[in-house]
């Protein structure tokens, strides 16, 4: 091209050429950012230039911008060093402020200091890992390959066996409802494994693994106590900073709609949770996440690289946008990896989602823990139903690379977050719209036929209500509970989860407002361990209504295999509603009731405004008792609100 050949001039010329116009200044600029001076001997007089005698030469302009392009060049040299001097500052401007903190309240800063012993945590283990780790491995790797791992490993998973099973005689000599729930996972786990793909390929080492990280979450998160607090607190916080929601929705909405009207209560959480998630993106915090959760299950699994990152995605985002992450490899992926890829689609929930149903008032903590110990459970009984049979191209992370979206800047993330997040609320709101109306129409049909045969109140809850009680059971749900937990699973499984949580919020408002437990044949709220249970077990997409989604988005990713997703999406759907039912039992074997003791005869005494669920448990006790610590002004405080024969 002619661009690239030194070409000769006179004179500079403002007047268009045949290849445009030239602009000489330019060349003349770009010369300078080279360390190149202008020619010395080039003049404007010659060969007709238009430059007066007045005007100072071209030549003492640019001399003028030399300081101006010898400090860019300056920067650009010591750039890094210019980091570290930023990076220095910023990390002792914060250690003063953390120290400031702590010494002025301990307690009050106790959670800014956890999170920075945390990440310190793994500054270190990274630092440690490149400094040391050729030599570590060097040194393990003659280790894995003598008969003393074998027997280590067998020592090992005896020694886990056999405290299983001391610990459950143990444990659930108290309560032996939580039996119920250890019998819950082994029939689920027996029925998984006799529909299996190919049982001689079963990898038990996935299996157990996976149960075990799952009950180990379980049992940090339910049963200890830093772990209750750590994902209370989280969830308190979580739910105070969906809060701020409110601001932009009465602004934009009216506060008489926002505190009225469901659609405007719920779905602008949607919009603030997945803008906030695309930034967190965008600055990388959840790719990190993601691969340290992954490389977790993958070294103690055996699982390869692509579906441990799906999994580990499906925590933070929905079915649809985990299998972005892996995008570049799913046309390679065997069956058994795409599997894995749907059924963790199935057994979790998006962020974006978590924040409305936290919204609802269910348990933020307990959805919280049943999204992240979901994730290890839908690769072992992915791997359990459909096992690997093919050779896996993606043994090793090495290649494997998580993308940073396509966002310029942190605006262009935010403002990207939100415009997705309007087609997930219409979708919802459509999705509500049509369910529900479908729901009213069954309903009506039924109770129709139902009349005909002298049936009285036949309905799609009513029939769930039997067909699967014995699943909610097999939970670990006391029985009496049971008809109300099962409809909610037969909602979730026909209609979604989402319409099945509000149902559940509604039970808990009733509880907590201290509602009659009966009226007539109808239950008004269930207990406190069923709430917990339910959410759990609630917790994933597997509903028939999200075949047509997750079948649409993996097509429209790698459309030439549209036929093996067909094949193996139904296969999928039931392993990721087993899924959440497993975390279902695992809950309802280490849940212990933390709620503190009422003074019931201190609290009946005193003038009560309204009720609440203390209230209906003192009056129930009161109403029962022939004891003569409840006086006469006890009795007559609940017979304001409660209904009894004492109260005749």
């Amino acid at each position: 091209m002619e661009e690239n050949t030194p070409r000769q001039r006179e004179s500079i010329s403002l007047t268009p050429m045949a290849n445009g116009l030239e602009n000489m200044g330019a060349e003349f600029l770009e010369n300078l950012e080279e360390g190149q001076p202008p020619d010395s001997n080039w003049s404007p007089a010659e060969g007709g230039g238009s430059w007066s005698k007045e005007r100072p030469k071209p030549l003492s302009r640019w001399r003028s911008l030399q300081p101006a392009i010898r400090v860019r060049h300056f920067c650009k040299e010591h750039a890094r060093l210019f980091h570290w001097i930023l990076t220095g500052l910023l990390c002792t401007a914060f250690t003063a402020f953390l120290l400031i903190a702590c010494l002025l309240d301990f307690q009050r800063a106790l959670a800014l200091f956890v999170l920075t012993c945390v990440v310190l945590t793994f500054l270190a283990y990274s630092l440690v890992k490149r400094i040391l780790g050729p030599k570590l491995m060097r040194w393990v790797r003659p280790l894995g390959n003598s008969r003393l791992n074998l027997w280590f490993k067998r020592a090992l998973a005896l020694a886990a066996l056999l405290g299983l099973v001391l610990w459950l005689i143990l444990d659930t000599s108290q309560r032996p409802e939580q039996l119920v729930s250890f019998a819950g996972i082994c029939i689920f786990i027996l029925l998984l494994f006799a529909c299996s793909k190919h049982h001689h390929a079963v990898s038990w080492r996935a299996v157990f693994w996976g149960l075990g990280l799952q009950f180990a979450l379980g049992l940090f998160v339910i049963r200890t106590e830093p772990g209750f607090i750590a994902f209370q607190w989280l969830g308190d916080q979580i739910q105070i900073f969906l809060s701020y929601t409110e601001e932009g929705s009465i602004f934009v909405f009216g506060e008489a709609l926002v505190k009225d009207v469901f659609a405007f209560q719920v779905l602008p959480i949607i919009v603030f949770f997945s803008c906030v998630m695309s930034v967190l993106y965008y600055v990388g915090l959840m790719q990190w996440v993601i691969l340290k959760i992954a490389w977790l299950m993958q070294v103690t699994m055996g699982t390869t690289a692509t579906e441990t990152l799906s999994v580990a995605g499906n925590i933070f985002v929905s079915q649809t946008e985990a299998p972005l992450l892996i995008r570049p490899y799913l046309a390679d992926m065997t069956l058994s990896e795409v599997h894995v890829v749907m059924t963790g689609g199935y057994a979790t929930i998006a962020g974006s989602m978590l924040g409305a149903y936290i919204s609802f008032g269910i348990d933020a903590a307990s959805l919280i823990a049943a999204s992240v110990m979901a994730a290890p459970c839908a690769l072992a009984l992915s791997k359990l139903v459909y096992p690997e049979v093919e050779e896996s191209k993606f043994r090793s992370e090495e290649g494997v690379k998580l993308t940073y979206g396509d966002a310029q800047n942190v605006l262009e993330a935010a403002s990207s977050g939100a415009s997705i997040s309007v087609k997930v609320i219409a979708n919802i709101a459509a999705n509500l719209i049509a369910f529900l109306a479908a729901l009213a129409f069954i309903n009506a049909a039924l109770s129709w036929l139902g009349g005909m045969v002298d049936i009285q109140g036949l309905s799609f809850e009513l029939i769930c209500s039997y067909v699967l009680r014995p699943v909610a059971f097999m939970m670990g749900v006391a029985w009496e509970d049971c008809s109300v937990v099962a409809e909610l699973l037969g909602t979730k499984l026909f209609l979604n989860e989402f319409v099945a949580y509000q149902e559940l919020s509604q039970y808990k408002q009733r509880r907590l407002a201290g509602a009659e437990e009966w009226v007539g044949d109808r239950k008004q709220w269930i207990s406190i361990r069923a709430e917990i249970l339910t959410t759990f077990a609630l917790c994933g997409f597997a509903n028939f209504s999200s075949i047509g989604i997750m079948l649409g988005g993996l097509t429209s990713l790698v459309p030439q295999r549209k036929s093996d997703f067909s094949q193996i999406v139904l296969r999928a759907l039931f392993t990721g509603a087993c899924v959440s039912l497993v975390n279902a039992c695992v809950a309802g074997i280490l849940y212990v009731p933390r709620e503190a003791e009422v003074d019931c005869v201190s609290l009946l005494n005193t003038t009560l405004s309204s009720s609440s669920f203390e209230v209906y448990q003192c009056c129930r006790e009161a109403f029962q008792s022939t004891s003569p610590n409840f006086s006469a002004e006890a009795l007559g405080n609940c017979c304001r609100f409660y209904n009894h024969t004492t109260c005749a």
